[in-house]
């Protein structure tokens, strides 16, 4: 299990095809503190650089969601893919 497995287990529950979660309800679905990394946008961007392994883009992508950080800094927007864009995880 990688830290992030929560997150996709929380993202694959969701019904709502787009909702934003700050950085703090995130650091609670994973039960750890995120990475200072977290708050570049391109930490967050789940379509960018795919052939690089980023275990938090895995989580999403697997669960059926981009993720994109909102210009307040704090809060990522999840959007849901269209099923042929999921990963198996």
């Amino acid at each position: 299990m990688n830290d992030y497995d929560a997150l996709r287990d929380y993202l694959m529950r969701q019904k709502q095809a787009e909702f934003v979660l700050t950085y703090e309800q995130i650091e609670e679905i994973i039960g750890a503190a995120l990475p200072r990394a977290a708050n570049r946008a391109s930490w967050w961007d789940s379509l960018r650089s795919p052939d690089i392994q980023m275990p938090q883009r895995e989580a999403c992508l697997a669960a059926g969601f981009k993720a994109m950080r909102m210009p307040d800094g704090a809060s990522v927007r999840f959007t849901k893919l269209k099923s042929d864009r999921r990963r198996p995880g």
